[in-house]
């Protein structure tokens, strides 16, 4: 940059004449536009500025058309456009800075209010108890899974259980054992799925291992009441209906002495599906 504005100034010296002074305020021009152009630290601007006045003010006192205090107001002149210059070019730079810290600073609180609303999310979807999904989460995955029509293509299948005798298990051993079964119970449910396509959820309270209940009925651990509905692409149903099967099962399995199963099988599916039904119709117990 110094050979520039060194050779500027000497072309006007050698050229003479008119075009004497006109080179030497190129010069300053040049000086000028670099101070804005390139992103020099302000000490580098501010020496470049200052070599620029100092080749001017030299070669306007060796000029003999002018005076030398013609010589010295005019690079004081030139020096207070070059220090607004200097000013703004210093101000310019301070205005970027913190444009490009508030544009950070809006970065990451975008990405701290995605992270948040994701959290947020999760906890809307996730039963706080057990871990696992909750009502509202299984409800959207069941529509989903309809609504592209996956149901009636690969075949589907609903689980409702639940764990027997859990309001005697919560008011004779308390309700923090309660809560550690149904925790014991949805991880052990969780850890039998097979793959992405199996989804487990509570669905209700204790509607969700060998756990104590020594006060069950039916035997002195937790014991399940499953009750099971599926479909098949020969038999469409919604999953509005096909919740209500398997929930019509569980209350049967519930009736019938709980620690068991029971799959809701019309009667014209009786033999397809090998399963006896009982007196009442359309269900199987195993």
């Amino acid at each position: 940059m110094f050979l520039i504005l060194l050779s500027v100034a000497l072309v006007g010296v050698s050229a003479g004449g008119e075009f004497y002074e006109r080179h030497l305020t190129i010069m300053l021009f040049v000086a000028v536009t670099a101070i804005f152009i390139f992103p020099n630290p302000l000490l580098w601007a501010t020496t470049i500025g200052a070599f620029a006045l100092e080749l001017y003010l030299v070669f306007q006192l060796r000029n003999p058309d002018i005076e030398a205090g013609s010589a010295l107001a005019g690079t004081l002149f030139f020096a207070s456009g070059i220090a607004a210059t200097l000013v703004a070019r210093r101000t310019a730079t301070i205005l970027a800075q913190k444009t490009f810290l508030l544009e950070l600073r809006d970065q990451s609180r975008l990405a701290d209010l995605t992270d948040a609303n994701a959290r947020l999310e999760l906890l809307a979807r996730t039963d706080a108890l057990t871990g696992v999904a909750n009502r509202r989460s299984i409800m959207e995955t069941l529509q989903r899974f309809w609504g592209r029509g996956s149901a009636h293509q690969e075949g589907a299948a609903i689980l409702m259980c639940d764990v027997d005798e859990f309001k005697r298990l919560n008011d004779n051993l308390g309700h923090a054992e309660g809560d550690r079964s149904l925790v014991k119970v949805a991880g052990i449910i969780q850890s039998c799925m097979r793959d992405e396509s199996d989804y487990v959820a509570r669905y209700g309270g204790e509607e969700t291992a060998l756990l104590p209940n020594p006060t069950s009925c039916v035997v002195p651990y937790v014991t399940l009441s499953i009750g099971v509905a599926t479909i098949h692409q020969s038999a469409p149903l919604s999953e509005t209906e096909l919740q209500r099967q398997a929930d019509a099962a569980l209350y049967l399995a519930k009736k019938d002495g709980r620690n068991s199963v029971v799959i809701y099988c019309p009667k014209l599916d009786q033999a397809a599906l090998g399963y006896g039904c009982n007196k009442r119709g359309g269900w199987c117990r195993v």
